[in-house]
C-alpha cells in the first residue's frame, strides 16, 4: 500500500492519498486545494485517482473538487447531509479571505457502511456528524493495524468546532465515543488539520472526552 499524508492551501487541510500499487488506483482524501501537488504526488506514485472522498463540505476540504477531479479523474464523494453546506462555497471563501471554489454536481454520496476499494486498499465510512450534520470519518485496516481518518471531528487533545450551524457539542462528542472510541488504543487517527495521535491517547487525555 501506498500512503502519503500532507497539508493543502491557507488553511493547511491534511490531504491523504492511499494508492495500491498493483492497480496504480488511489483513494484522496480531503483534497481541498493544491492540485498541482496533489497531482504531481499521484504522479510520483504511478497513480490514478479512483475516488475523491471528503470528509465534510468545509471549502479547505472540497473547495478544488473541480478542478481536482478535471486533473485527476475520480468520483468525487460527500455525505448527503452536507450537501446544502457545500452550496455555500461562495459565502465560506468570502468569510475566509480565500478565492472563490466553484460548486459542481458530485457523483454520489458518502453514507455510513459503505467501502471504497482499490486493489487491496480498502476503506469504510463512519458517519461522524457533530463538525457538520455530515461529517465523516474513513477507516483504514491494513495488515491488522486501523488508522482512522476524522477530517474535523478528532484532533490531537481537541475535538472540531461544534458552534458552525446544525451541530451541537453533545453531537460531536456523541459520534466521537460512539464512533471513534470503539476502536483499540493502538489506533492511528490522522485527522484534517495538524499532527496525528491516537485513540488511546485521546481516550486518556483529550479534555472533552473526560
Amino acid at each position: 500500500m501506498i500512503a502519503e499524508t500532507f497539508a493543502v492551501g491557507a488553511l493547511a487541510c491534511n490531504c491523504t492519498i492511499l494508492g495500491d500499487a498493483a492497480t496504480g488506483e488511489a483513494i484522496v482524501i480531503d483534497g481541498g486545494d493544491d492540485v498541482a501537488t496533489i497531482a504531481a504526488r499521484l504522479a510520483a506514485h504511478g497513480l490514478r485517482a479512483r475516488y475523491l472522498l471528503h470528509t465534510h463540505a468545509h471549502i479547505d476540504h472540497i473547495g478544488a473538487v473541480k478542478d481536482l477531479r478535471e486533473r485527476c479523474g475520480g468520483d468525487a464523494l460527500l455525505h448527503p447531509a452536507d450537501l446544502p453546506l457545500y452550496g455555500t462555497l461562495a459565502e465560506q471563501a468570502r468569510w475566509l479571505g480565500l478565492p472563490g471554489a466553484d460548486v459542481v454536481p458530485l457523483d454520489g454520496d458518502l453514507v455510513e457502511g459503505d467501502r471504497f476499494v482499490v486493489g487491496a486498499v480498502a476503506l469504510d465510512v463512519l458517519h461522524t456528524p457533530g463538525h457538520t450534520p455530515g461529517s465523516s470519518s474513513f477507516a483504514l485496516t491494513q495488515d491488522g493495524r486501523t488508522t482512522l481518518f476524522t477530517g474535523d471531528t478528532l484532533f490531537r487533545g481537541v475535538v472540531g468546532r461544534w458552534d458552525l450551524g446544525g451541530t451541537s457539542l453533545e453531537d460531536i462528542v456523541a459520534s466521537i465515543r460512539e464512533k471513534l472510541l470503539v476502536f483499540a488504543d493502538a489506533t492511528d487517527v490522522v485527522p484534517g488539520h495538524g499532527p496525528a495521535t491516537t485513540i488511546g491517547t485521546e481516550r486518556a487525555t483529550n479534555p472533552f472526552l473526560q
